[in-house]
């Protein structure tokens, strides 16, 4: 098992840069997932939904967060983890991953970072969240 982390209140670990965001990286996601929906893949069809071109599925993202979440802190300290989808993602999307720190408290004889989560693209927030994970407080 690894070391927890060793943080404070308002600490904001290293974001992680993904993309641009491409076909394959979709096409692929919809592989490991099960979601083919048309949005994800067809473009023909995204040109008659209203979306201006295909659209990655919210789950990709909300799994590179999660990827962020668990390579930062080790997913053995994960305690909860949850996710808002706020905008979607068009290909050529850049995605910052990140989150900062807003609470430590002590639970159950663990020391535990409330963290504020968020997956920025081009535009702005693509996800949000939050997790609380297991940490050592410097």
């Amino acid at each position: 098992m690894r070391t927890p982390a060793k943080v404070r209140v308002g600490d904001v670990p290293d974001t992680r840069v993904v993309g641009p965001v491409s076909q394959t990286d979709i096409v692929r996601f919809a592989g490991a997932g099960g979601d083919f929906n048309p949005l994800h893949h067809d473009h023909e069809f995204v040109a008659t939904s209203g979306f201006p071109g295909v659209i990655a599925m919210g789950q990709m993202q909300a799994g590179i967060l999660a990827g962020w979440v668990s390579d930062t802190f080790g997913v053995e300290h994960v305690r909860s983890f949850g996710v808002r989808f706020v905008a979607p993602v068009f290909l050529g999307d850049t995605l910052a991953v990140g989150g900062t720190v807003v609470s430590i408290d002590d639970t159950d004889g663990e020391s535990r970072a409330n963290l504020d989560l968020v997956v920025s693209g081009t535009k702005g927030p693509v996800v949000t969240g939050s997790a609380t994970v297991v940490v050592a407080t410097t």
